[in-house]
């Protein structure tokens, strides 16, 4: 039967070449050579997918993955060129490898398809050096047959010009064949460097030549596409040797990215008549710059290029004030974020990015440069030029449908990136030498800037009493910024302590400068609790932070709990005020500070209040003051009874049942852990209410009849009103609930649960590192509670 088939295609084989014989060009014999040619491509793209290792010379293959591409155009080729193409590659075909036996195409071929066919030849070339050159690179690939793809490449390489033909390839007009030469000729440019193999100089003349000074042309976003990709992919590597690889790479290209850097920010947007070439350009280099600060930063090379924005940041800021769309003005600044943070490149590192990078004083220099760049620019009215307000970014696209409402509202990157740029500059400005005075004045025309930039974008507004929320308001959908703020935060106030701790020694001047914190919305304790009251004084979330690597919560929590042993006095002193503050939703803590500071400051005859505060157990004798001193006595905060045994209730009891975040081996575990946090909390509660009484009998025999007859008074009024709960009061008498259980005990006890859940996941060694000082920390700071409220 077999035999019957071969003798019945002699006679067409014969006449097939009787056909070519007399006409070279036909269109029949060019179609049959061409899919076969397509075929054995084909198999062998299957081949190398699979990661199969291929069976014959490694120079026969070399054939088949040879582009024949000249320097025209391929969108131009006719059936001529085709036939040139498969003519000259035909001369060299090798004859160990087996075509398969093509099938007879009909005679009536259209010349679309012949002049698509070299162009998915070419296509399916470029397809398969790829996929060889990922399976080289992948872990996955059998040994002998990456051995074999490599030897493939290598002879690719030397035995014909690829990297030239490829260079021309990508100036084509067809987009997808361009498209596909840039990544092939980027993958085996990264070859080479992991080989060792030195680099073409064409594409290397051809990329110094294009980025000598900026054009609209494509061949230059096509040179920074293929110099980011490359780039990555060193970053990427977990190899011990990327850093000499990266610096091969970049020594040809140092110097020329300063002149492009020159040139393409010295554009003038509006006399661009086409100015999406310009935006391109703009993203492709901006993507480029971020890889190159991210090795300076992570991989410790000191080229030019790398320092390029920390020499010449003014560029950058220009072009936010370019009359550019919105996301653009986005990525630039987020761009600045991520340099000020030292955050570049941590989402391309296949390694774990260290928490604490050793000193580099060269890089200090340039984030100083960079910092005193964004407050110069903050200065000349950056924050004006932000686009704010615009179409809403969905996952379908920023269209909105007919008969679907587009709520209006602010762009909250946009506010959380400059927020950060501010904050965060001022911090490393101050880190690096200035003067209390220099850091107070600088503080208070930035941060007045900032506050001045949010509050009509923050809804419900926000009120310029309560400025210390301001950072929970911005960050609230972003926890690793809001946790950055506030480490940010933090740290500036830590370096102003210290230095007004060293010139001042007043009390007077003391208060001012707590008053300064305030004014200014950046005191960690404020801030601290602001953020507890978000998360609700769940325990759980604090300890999800701490578990996870993608925020700095555990370098910002062990400092703050450090200060917190220092300052606990003004620490419960503002719990104080937050326990007022909840009784009426229009009062705030900040308000009570300032006002009081410009009570004290308009009668120095009268006692401090601030000074009373510094011991929190003077607290009531502030509240005196407090009372007889405001001009309407009868505005007092006091709670029903009703009201104070509900709300009571609802603070010594947790919000929701908590949910244990291991499971245990016995039932015994299960009931130590109840027990425990019965015990825990009746521990606590007991120790309120024992403290609170003896305070209550203390209190109670030193008040006057006056005062309680105005309280009952009050009480009185309180009760009539069905419709409010509280009336505005300062007194923090024996019955008010916020003295039994305030924002301190809800503070402290999510503390203690906090500290068993980790002493839990602990025993079980399933904590991903040793908490031994964090739980130190924690435990310190629960007997300074409790001894902050046994009575004296």
């Amino acid at each position: 039967m077999v035999l019957l088939k071969k003798q019945r295609f002699i006679p067409f084989l014969r006449l097939i070449f009787t056909i070519w014989i007399c006409r070279p060009s036909c269109k029949i014999y060019l179609a049959i050579k061409m899919k076969a040619f397509f075929e054995v491509l084909e198999q062998l793209y299957r081949k190398v997918l699979l990661g199969a290792t291929l069976e014959n010379d490694s120079h026969d293959y070399i054939f088949y993955l040879n582009p024949a591409f000249s320097d025209q155009d391929c969108s131009t080729a006719t059936s001529s060129d085709c036939s040139n193409i498969l003519d000259v590659q035909g001369k060299h075909q090798p004859s160990s490898v087996n075509l398969a036996t093509p099938s007879v195409a009909p005679v009536c071929l259209q010349r679309h398809f012949q002049l698509s066919s070299t162009r998915e030849i070419m296509l399916l070339q470029l397809t398969v050096i790829k996929v060889m050159i990922t399976r080289i690179l992948s872990v996955e690939t059998e040994l002998h047959a990456k051995e074999k793809y490599k030897d493939i490449i290598k002879i690719l390489l030397k035995s014909s010009d690829i990297d030239s033909k490829l260079t021309c390839m990508f100036q084509t007009s067809d987009k997808l064949l361009s498209h596909m030469a840039a990544k092939c000729l980027a993958l085996l440019l990264y070859f080479q460097l992991k080989e060792k193999i030195t680099l073409s100089n064409s594409w290397i003349s051809f990329c110094q030549k294009n980025l000598s000074e900026y054009s609209e042309s494509d061949k230059v976003v096509y040179c920074l596409w293929m110099l980011t990709f490359v780039i990555k992919e060193i970053f990427k590597d977990t190899c011990s040797q990327k850093t000499e690889i990266l610096k091969q790479f970049l020594t040809p290209f140092d110097t020329i990215f300063e002149v492009f850097y020159n040139s393409l920010f010295s554009q003038h947007f509006e006399n661009h008549q086409d100015t999406s070439k310009l935006i391109n350009s703009l993203i492709c280099f901006l993507e480029l710059l971020e890889l190159l600060i991210a090795s300076r930063i992570h991989l410790k090379l000191h080229f030019t290029c790398q320092r390029i924005l920390f020499l010449k940041p003014s560029c950058v800021f220009d072009v936010i004030t370019w009359p550019i769309q919105a996301f653009v003005k986005r990525k630039f600044i987020i761009f600045i974020k991520k340099c000020l943070l030292c955050k570049v490149g941590e989402d391309l590192s296949r390694g774990s990015v260290p928490t604490f990078m050793a000193p580099d004083h060269p890089l200090d220099v340039d984030l100083l440069a960079l910092a005193d760049a964004v407050l110069q620019a903050v200065d000349l009215g950056l924050l004006r030029t932000l686009s704010v307000y615009g179409k809403p970014s969905c996952f379908g696209g920023d269209e909105v449908q007919p008969g679907c409402e587009c709520v209006p509202g602010p762009d909250h990157v946009i506010l959380r990136a400059a927020s950060l740029l501010i904050i965060r500059s001022l911090e490393i400005k101050f880190q690096n030498g200035a003067s209390a005075n220099e850091m107070k004045v600088d503080l208070q025309r930035f941060m007045s800037e900032l506050l001045t930039f949010l509050k009509p974008h923050l809804q419900p507004s926000l009120q310029s009493h309560n400025l210390c929320e301001w950072l929970s308001r911005v960050f609230i959908e972003q926890d690793d910024d809001m946790l950055e703020a506030a480490k940010t935060a933090m740290g500036i106030y830590l370096k102003l302590t210290r230095e007004c701790e060293a010139t001042e020694s007043l009390t007077q001047e003391k208060e001012m400068w707590n008053h300064h914190t305030h004014e200014n919305g950046y005191n960690p304790h404020c801030i601290f609790l602001f953020l507890l009251k978000n998360i609700g004084f769940d325990s759980t979330v604090l300890l999800d932070f701490l578990i996870s690597s993608e925020t700095c919560f555990l370098e910002y929590f062990v400092r703050y709990l450090k200060l917190l042993q220092k300052d606990w006095d003004n620490f419960f002193t503002i719990c104080k005020y937050f326990d007022i503050t909840e009784s009426k939703d229009n009062i705030n803590i900040c308000c009570c500070i300032s006002s009081l500071v410009q009570d004290r400051s308009s009668n120095q005859t009268e006692p401090s209040p601030l000074a009373v505060l510094g011991n929190h157990r003077d607290a009531h004798a502030w509240v005196s003051w407090a009372s007889e001193a405001s001009s309407e006595p009868l505005n007092h905060v006091v709670m029903s009874e009703e009201a104070q045994a509900t709300l009571q209730a609802n603070s010594l009891s947790p919000p929701r049942t908590s949910q244990s975040l291991v499971d245990y081996e016995t039932s015994d575990d299960s009931e130590e852990e109840s027990t425990g946090q019965r015990l825990a909390n009746s521990r606590l509660t007991s120790l309120h209410q024992e403290a609170m009484k003896k305070i209550q009998d203390t209190v109670g025999t030193s008040r006057d009849k006056k005062e309680l007859s105005l309280e009952s008074q009050s009480r009185s009024l309180v009760s009539k009103e069905s419709n409010t709960p509280f009336s505005v009061d300062c007194d923090i008498g024996p019955n008010n609930i916020a003295s039994k259980v305030g924002i301190s005990h809800r503070t402290v006890k999510c503390f203690e649960e906090l500290q068993g859940a980790i002493y839990r996941l602990q025993k079980k060694n399933l904590f991903p590192y040793n908490p031994t000082a964090l739980l130190k920390l924690l435990k310190h700071i629960e007997t300074i509670y409790n001894r902050s409220m046994t009575p004296l």
